[in-house]
């Protein structure tokens, strides 16, 4: 059976090529807008959810595996910086502080369906204003929720609990065990 990610992200496609022999990625278009009511780690399960179900949508006889992360800070969702200005505000904002990070995932098959969400939490380094500007300006944080990536630069966590690729974008140990149950393995 055909194994669909249904994102564009880079870091997912990276993880997921780790432990799923083939795949084939088919971004999603699905509605990202989210209830402010909703937990954070509520909002990453319906998105993994709605962007699982809009590709499958297209490819009823594949399986497909539908991901979103939420950076949260104080019960508040940080989601992607609008631009360079909102992106060293938030790095600001989690300076030195500890935040959680949730990754909801959905897989879908015509016969099974599995989602969940996985938490780790991270705790910045001090960052000094010219290190913010300098990240911000380098583009790296503009596509990632809660404006960085643990990947992207050393300097910037001071310590994680959990699972790292959880925080990058995808728990691969938890993936990898509901692939075995699709009888999808490497």
């Amino acid at each position: 059976m055909k194994l669909i990610l249904a994102s564009a992200s880079p870091r997912r496609k990276e993880i997921l090529s780790r432990i799923a022999e083939t795949f084939e990625v088919y971004p999603s278009r699905a509605d990202e807008n989210i209830d402010g009511d909703l937990s954070p780690r509520e909002a990453a399960l319906l998105l993994a959810r709605r962007k699982a179900e809009s590709v499958f949508s297209l490819f009823p006889d594949a399986v497909v595996l539908g991901a979103d992360t939420v950076v949260a800070f104080g019960g508040r969702i940080l989601g992607k910086p609008k631009d360079k200005e909102d992106a060293m505000r938030t790095l600001a904002l989690l300076s030195g502080k500890v935040h959680e990070v949730y990754t909801g995932w959905c897989l879908l098959s015509s016969k099974k369906r599995a989602e969940g969400a996985v938490r780790s939490e991270v705790e910045f380094n001090r960052l000094g204003d010219a290190f913010i500007r300098e990240y911000a300006e380098s583009g790296k944080p503009l596509d990632k929720a809660g404006s960085y990536g643990i990947q992207d630069d050393v300097r910037i966590v001071k310590r994680y609990e959990g699972s790292y690729t959880n925080i990058v974008g995808l728990p691969e140990e938890e993936i990898k065990i509901q692939l075995e149950k699709f009888g999808l393995r490497k």
